[in-house]
């Protein structure tokens, strides 16, 4: 794991209540000099933390700290040490990379011109056009070279990676992957795309209906949890204790285990998969921990 162990955040017991909806006692800690992806279903929670880290929304309970630093007490000094991108908010479209430079250099102390045109070259971004005549991908890069290019500590973002191609995902990942080097900045990540936080994230916290069921490190959950595929009777034979939960599936029983090693010690069934994040979330979400469910 890299990077010293203190915290970039730290959050405890935050409460948001809606109508309709609950983020409950919330706790979560992101070291310093790691990345940690966030995943769960629309609606599960993941932006409205994110927008409780960035008191953009009022929590109605517990304690956030950024760096030590209490988010909504220190948000002036915060927001220097974070660059942000979010899936529904940015500068007016009607701007060009060029303007929005002007802008910037006012906003932030250390806003890094160079730097910054050097991203839009990267990207092959123009400096001229306005940023309503850019496709969906090229929006997300301008809202990335933004966000990095007053060299935060800490990067926060919502689904940085849709509405990519493969290639511009991979060139967004080796970004993050070259921030990360610096052992001080540290990466918080919703995403839909598992496949990218496999890559990249030393930490998962999953979010289902506004509580965090699982965060482990990805070493973790790929190397210890499993599913194990079986047959009705072989399902009967295993204790509840013993597996997270099930799914039911036309032909055979789909079972998610947390400690493979064990599992295989106990039961005569030898062939255990090892899960991508995916899956973990879908039988999570989808699955039973007996009939009566």
């Amino acid at each position: 794991m890299r990077g010293k162990m203190e915290n970039a955040i730290e959050i405890k017991n935050l409460s948001k209540k809606y109508e309709g909806f609950e983020l409950k006692n919330i706790n979560l800690k992101l070291p310093k000099g790691t990345i940690m992806g966030l995943i769960g279903e629309n609606g599960a929670g993941k932006s409205t933390t994110i927008k409780a880290i960035l008191n953009v929304i009022n929590k109605d309970g517990g304690e956030i700290k950024i760096f030590g630093k209490d988010n909504k007490q220190e948000e002036k000094t915060i927001k220097e040490e974070i660059g942000v991108v979010l899936d529904d908010s940015f500068l007016s479209e009607y701007l060009n990379p060029t303007d929005i430079n002007k802008i910037m250099k006012n906003f932030y102390k250390n806003w890094d011109e160079n730097l910054y045109f050097s991203y839009l070259e990267k990207f092959k971004l123009p400096k001229n056009k306005m940023a309503k005549e850019f496709s969906t991908g090229m929006k997300m890069k301008l809202k990335i070279a933004t966000a990095i290019s007053h060299h935060p500590q800490l990067l926060i973002l919502d689904e940085p990676t849709s509405g990519l191609d493969p290639i511009a995902r991979n060139e967004i990942l080796d970004i993050f992957q070259d921030f990360i080097q610096e052992e001080e900045n540290s990466i918080l990540v919703s995403s839909h795309i598992t496949s990218d936080l496999e890559h990249i994230a030393d930490y998962i916290t999953f979010i289902n209906e506004g509580e965090i069921v699982v965060s482990k490190t990805r070493d973790d959950l790929l190397e210890n949890y499993g599913v194990v595929k079986c047959s009705k009777e072989e399902f009967l034979k295993i204790d509840k204790k013993d597996f997270i939960k099930y799914k039911k599936n036309r032909y055979e029983y789909e079972v998610l285990i947390e400690n493979k090693r064990e599992f295989k010690r106990k039961y005569d069934i030898k062939i255990v998969d090892r899960p991508t994040i995916e899956e973990i979330m879908l039988i999570y979400i989808k699955g039973k921990k007996d009939e009566n469910e």
